[in-house]
């Protein structure tokens, strides 16, 4: 009984463990030191180390991705194709080039991915390495640490309806399934990330809960406890 009840929370737990497990687990490419980026508009620029983990030479290509809700580029990454040898490091630096100031936090996405050359009878063939996505959050200049983020979000239910609004300045990144309490009826978020000021609305077929739960990220990418928040009936 107590297994039959845990199961959901554990599925949602592993929904958001799994791109942090997958780094280590397919330890094959290109891997980044870190799960995340952090670029501070106070510094103009951060550096992140990238290991080739295979047995020969390979290509690093590094690129910026938009996430669909902010196209604005603000990024340059340096550089965005380099040899690295086997298991050898290379630095790669994200250069911020927005000259106005940041209001808030910013969400971007950075791909690696490591291209070689195997021998073959025909000659040369070319090999895809692991393809690793990490996410890139931007901080404007003097913003405060807020080690917590998720718990700025405010949860609102009227029939049928569950809203979730982030008035703060901060990124919150959490698993993309939250569960109503009590009666536990799962909402898919749809992704992964609520960025500043955003406002999600999703059906919801069953009756409303009390509150919330939901399994959220640390800004540094590492999988935080569950956190309960209270659901306001409108």
């Amino acid at each position: 009984m107590f297994l039959r009840n845990c199961l959901p929370v554990l599925n949602t737990v592993a929904a958001l463990c799994l791109p942090f497990i997958a780094s280590g687990a397919q330890a094959a490419g290109m891997v980044p030191e870190t799960p995340v980026v952090i670029v501070d508009q106070g510094k103009g620029e951060a550096t992140l180390n990238i290991k080739n983990t295979d047995e020969r030479p390979a290509l690093l290509y590094s690129s910026v991705l938009d996430v669909p809700e902010d196209s604005e580029p603000l990024l340059l990454v340096n550089p965005p194709v380099a040899r690295v040898e086997p298991g050898q490091s290379q630095q790669v630096r994200f250069i911020l080039h927005s000259r106005a100031p940041l209001q808030t936090e910013r969400l971007k996405r950075v791909v690696f991915e490591g291209i070689k050359a195997r021998p073959a009878a025909g000659g040369a063939q070319i090999s895809m390495g692991v393809r690793q996505n990490i996410p890139v959050i931007i901080r404007p200049a003097h913003l405060a640490i807020e080690r917590m983020p998720w718990t700025r979000l405010v949860w609102s239910a009227k029939t049928g309806q569950v809203s979730v609004s982030n008035p703060s300045p901060y990124v919150v990144r959490l698993a993309r399934s939250v569960s109503l309490i009590p009666g536990g009826t799962t909402l898919d978020l749809g992704r992964t990330y609520i960025l500043p000021g955003e406002t999600l609305t999703f059906t919801t077929p069953s009756s409303l809960g009390t509150h919330v739960r939901l399994f959220p990220a640390t800004t540094y990418g590492f999988a935080a406890a569950s956190h309960d928040a209270r659901l306001s009936l409108q």
